[in-house]
């Protein structure tokens, strides 16, 4: 009974709050070099604006107010290797290479009856977006392969990406039944960085939106990255020396290296910030995934709660449970039929998966800042 009177509390306190985990940008109208920058951003923010997605990109072109200058400086910069990844800013995990590809020369990636292969960007070819309503969207027109993947962000979501098998075997499917010319080949949304950048925050978001043609000036010390204010905030690369305005960000998680029971840690955040973090979305779980490597606990308090009375797991900003992440064999409804009360917490390192604790565990946390 005192379980069920609480969570019935907890729900109805909580069910009006709603939680934005989104990164904070702050547009600074001071030119410095990018290390400068870098410093400026570090010592009153959290670090130069990191960028892991559109959504995020559209909020750092609102913050940018100020138009006297052409660029602005952002936190990734050069580091020197080379890696496949997919238009969306996931890592190619999966590849599904023709035998002989890629051949080293190219560094767009297309689809021919299910294999892979590298093309020149130039080309023009059908290709494949994805759409979250409609699923795969076969696109009978002709374009190079920025311009295709523009038309696809504009249009539906992005190039599709191909992440397993089953994926492959769908995209290849949608290919073969509306591809009705004689050139099978379609863009996909795979592309390879002849030199991998990072993020100054060290963020693993692999998200980029260079400007067509950039980066271009490979061994030639142009290390860092501005965008482009006339041109939608896509990016350049440029010496690290020149000066430019800049972009920092705040992010709205932090982790709390203190070990407090699972209450106890909901009541620091409350008292200190906003909330214990709700991780309703992939977008959050990768922020989670970047701030929890500084975590001293080998498993760190999210806002995850368990009512035995009612079955089922919730957040306590009020959303149920949709977006799962746990580590197999947590989450069910058999290992939550424990005695102790169970509280949900995150994995500080391998695959940062999700796991049941009691919530008498002494951990790290979480917590959602304004």
């Amino acid at each position: 009974m005192d379980e069920n009177l609480y969570f019935i509390f907890l729900l109805i306190a909580l069910c009006s709050v709603s939680e934005c985990v989104q990164r904070q940008y702050h547009f600074i109208n001071e030119r410095k070099t990018w290390t400068e920058a870098q410093r400026y951003c570090r010592e009153n923010y959290t670090d130069l604006a990191t960028v892991d997605n559109m959504n995020d990109m559209n909020e750092l072109n609102k913050s940018v107010n100020d138009r006297s200058g052409q660029f602005v400086w952002i936190g990734l910069q050069k580091t020197g290797r080379d890696e496949w990844q997919w238009s969306s800013g996931e890592p190619a995990l999966y590849l599904n290479w023709k035998p002989g590809q890629p051949e080293g020369r190219d560094i767009c990636g297309m689809m021919e009856n299910g294999e892979w292969g590298d093309l020149p960007c130039t080309d023009n070819r059908h290709f494949i977006c994805n759409n979250t309503n409609t699923g795969l969207v076969f696109v009978n027109l002709m374009k190079n392969w920025t311009d295709a993947q523009s038309y696809c962000r504009q249009n539906h979501i992005d190039l599709v990406s191909v992440r397993n098998q089953d994926e492959n075997e769908e995209v290849k499917k949608k290919n073969i039944s509306e591809n009705h010319s004689s050139e099978k080949y379609v863009w996909i949304g795979l592309f390879r960085v002849r030199d991998s950048w990072q993020w100054s925050d060290q963020s693993d978001s692999s998200f980029r939106y260079w400007k067509s043609g950039e980066p271009t000036h490979y061994g030639r010390g142009e290390d860092c990255t501005a965008v482009d204010q006339f041109n939608q905030g896509q990016w350049h690369d440029h010496s690290c020396i020149k000066q430019f305005p800049f972009v920092c960000h705040e992010d709205n998680l932090i982790v709390i290296t203190e070990n407090l029971t699972w209450s106890e840690a909901l009541r620091y955040c409350r008292q200190n910030h906003v909330d214990l973090v709700s991780v309703h979305s992939e977008e959050i779980q990768h922020r989670v995934m970047n701030v929890v490597k500084r975590a001293s606990t080998a498993v760190v308090w999210l806002g995850l709660r368990h009512s035995r009375i009612l079955g089922i797991w919730f957040w306590v900003s009020g959303e149920t449970v949709c977006y799962q992440n746990w580590a197999p064999g947590n989450g069910t409804s058999e290992e939550d039929c424990e005695h102790a009360v169970r509280s949900g917490a995150v994995q500080s390192g391998g695959d940062q998966l999700w796991i049941s604790r009691p919530e008498t565990d002494k951990l790290n946390f979480i917590c959602h800042q304004n």
